[in-house]
């Protein structure tokens, strides 16, 4: 397989997993929120990924996450599930059950937590590679995962045959471009940070943005791969000034990402918000009402 295998292409967001106040998965209110982005125009969606609090599900609520959303997307869009763990056995029955489920690819990050070399990590991609069918998209987010996908790394590891594309989502450009490089004539290339620079990255050749910016700016988070598209280049640099504004508004002030995206769903009426699975927490106070002052500045509240 290589970036010809599949026709992953456009806006997919990555979405939430709500949770009730019991810490129940709100089934309702996921699938209400892939349905308004798919009618928004998303060409997918991303699944319990970093977004969506993969960390804090059990095996078999990423297994229901998956069933659910195949139900849900119904042949709507791309539907790319995350099925990366720590252990080799425990991504490879994710990924395999993201297969039987009928998912179109998997999402898989480098093992966390512990630090590892460029080969342990080549090493544990190849030792999934070698059991799994279904079509893979490496996950380089370093802040969260500790382990970085580099370019070089990562070109080394577009040679697994069911590697056909890379979220790239180190946040810093210079290695997004080099990344860019050094695969796109083999790998499908997404920008993670889109609410940062997923303008230029359109405007190099990507093939995708996934963020988690559409779940609350529906319209401008998914015209951030359109507008670049469609040579509106005042547009495209409007809409990425007002991304990079959502951004440090999410994550300062007290408040950090996941966290105020719910929030923000919430203060918006949009399905999907609800309370984060513990170890976070709901947002209050200062932070909270610095939240609902910024949504206002920006016209969204």
């Amino acid at each position: 397989m290589d970036r010809n295998s599949v026709n992953w292409q456009g806006p997919m967001p990555a979405v939430t997993t709500p949770f009730h106040d019991d810490g129940r998965i709100d089934e309702a209110g996921f699938a209400a929120n892939i349905d308004r982005l798919l009618a928004a125009g998303a060409t997918g969606v991303v699944v319990g990924g970093c977004t969506g609090e993969f960390w804090a599900l059990s095996h078999e609520e990423r297994k229901h996450l998956y069933a659910l959303a195949r139900e849900t997307v119904a042949g709507r869009g791309t539907l790319i599930v995350g099925t990366g763990a720590i252990t080799v056995d425990e991504t490879v029955a994710l990924t395999r059950h993201a297969e039987a489920t009928g998912c179109d690819g998997a999402l898989i990050l480098p093992p966390y937590f512990v630090k590892l070399s460029d080969d342990e990590i080549f090493a544990h991609f190849a030792d999934v590679a070698g059991q799994v069918g279904l079509p893979i998209m490496l996950y380089n987010i370093p802040g969260n995962a500790v382990n970085a996908l580099s370019p070089a790394l990562a070109a080394r590891l577009a040679d697994l045959d069911p590697v056909v594309a890379i979220k790239e989502s180190s946040g810093d450009w210079n290695n997004y471009h080099a990344t860019h490089l050094a695969v796109q004539e083999r790998l499908r290339v997404f920008c993670g940070p889109s609410s940062v620079f997923g303008v230029p990255a359109v405007q190099l050749g990507a093939d995708g943005t996934i963020d988690c910016f559409p779940n609350v700016w529906p319209t401008g988070g998914l015209d951030l791969y359109f507008a670049p598209r469609r040579g509106d280049v005042a547009g495209a640099a409007a809409l990425q000034a007002t991304g990079r504004r959502l951004t440090d508004l999410f994550t300062s002030g007290g408040r950090t990402l996941y966290p105020a995206t719910k929030a923000a769903m919430d203060l918006m009426g949009m399905p999907g918000g609800g309370t984060p699975r513990r170890p976070l927490r709901r947002l209050a106070g200062p932070p909270l009402d610095g939240l609902k002052a910024g949504l206002a500045a920006l016209g969204l509240l």
